[in-house]
């Protein structure tokens, strides 16, 4: 078992990594917490209900449990289920100290927490992750948002669980595509801050695709880790969680411009990062042969490299001015000051990038 703690004060919470753990966590001594709350609704998608609901609810025995299952996919993390989600709370009369429970991958867990963070100004909730991108990235930390059609996660709050559960087990039903995009959160963290764990993820592709222990639980734990020390020390994303943004920059426009869902967040990230390097390679802060570098391990783990056809830098732009990271009206890019460092940086050029592509 591994365990991760994201040190927040009063807010502080664990993440439990473990084989199996959904049906061993009334044992585990950090979330002993979980069982005082007497009301209990889950939210989950039927694909992953079909799964793992019925152990969920043996979990919670002894407690009052609901649950309200929405479509699969990006297409509906937005405000009508937004809406959907908290109907359904008030007409159960959930109450405000109940406990909601996302079961799920990034679009469950982000939009249960958001309901949290507004049904009756603010509930408690508990992440369940059941994708390798939501277990290495977006159920830690407390982002939670919405989509809206003029951009990725622009509608959301900052509302932490009350604790993480990762059961690597379930990555077994987990299809291979999806598999990969979560890869593409995982190599990130070794671009941004930790080479060494770049060139472990290069030794052990084998055993990851594999699915093999430890490394699977080792490498979830030290993604976690890395996570939960930057939001340690920058929880609202002021300036050093903004480099967990490596990528997105360019992956929230794909992801936007093809429409939510048709392409995964993974490979859009995937592709980000690849031309984060090729712009940071044209100012030359990273040399020709770290490109291929990355290039070769995206293209390991099944990840797209090049933009979707068709999708010109005229098309990227109108997103990219209107992300979250735009400050004072420059639009701002995380990019590779070399391998394995990242910095914020908010004078790109229309024309680099139009260089970009052109290369």
């Amino acid at each position: 078992m591994e365990k991760v703690a994201v040190q927040l004060g009063q807010r502080s919470y664990p993440i439990i990594i473990a084989p199996d753990l959904l049906t061993s966590a009334q044992q585990v001594p950090e979330l002993l917490m979980l069982w005082r709350y007497k009301k209990v609704a889950i939210i989950s998608n039927p694909t992953v209900a079909a799964l793992y609901l019925p152990q969920i609810r043996t979990l919670f025995a002894g407690q009052t449990v609901t649950e309200i299952l929405l479509p699969d996919g990006e297409a509906y993390k937005n405000l009508q289920s937004f809406e959907q989600v908290n109907s359904f709370l008030l007409e159960q009369r959930m109450p405000r100290d109940g406990l909601l429970v996302a079961l799920g991958g990034g679009v469950i867990g982000d939009l249960t927490g958001f309901v949290a963070a507004c049904y009756q100004r603010g509930t408690a909730f508990l992440q369940i992750p059941t994708t390798l991108l939501s277990q290495v990235d977006s159920s830690v930390g407390g982002k939670t948002a919405v989509n809206h059609a003029l951009g990725k996660n622009m509608i959301g709050a900052f509302h932490q669980p009350q604790a993480v559960l990762i059961d690597t087990r379930v990555l077994a039903s987990l299809p291979a595509r999806e598999f990969s995009a979560g890869m593409a959160e995982v190599i990130k963290y070794g671009l941004l801050g930790d080479m060494a764990f770049f060139g472990w993820l290069e030794q052990q592709q084998q055993a990851i695709v594999a699915l093999k222990e430890p490394q699977l639980s080792q490498m979830i734990r030290h993604c976690c880790q890395m996570k939960a020390d930057i939001v340690s020390r920058d929880e609202t994303e002021q300036g050093e969680r903004a480099l967990l943004n490596l990528g997105h920059t360019f992956g929230h426009a794909i992801e936007a411009w093809l429409g939510y869902g048709e392409w995964l967040h993974g490979e859009a990230v995937a592709v980000g990062m690849m031309m984060a390097f090729e712009l940071a390679a044209a100012r030359g802060w990273v040399q020709p042969e770290d490109v291929v570098r990355v290039r070769n391990l995206l293209l390991a783990f099944a990840l797209p490299v090049k933009p979707p056809a068709g999708m010109k830098i005229t098309d990227f732009l109108p997103y990219m001015k209107t992300d979250k990271k735009v400050k004072d009206g420059h639009m701002r890019f995380i990019l590779p000051k070399s391998l394995g460092v990242a910095i914020i940086v908010d004078n790109v050029t229309e024309t680099e990038l139009q260089q970009v592509f052109a290369g």
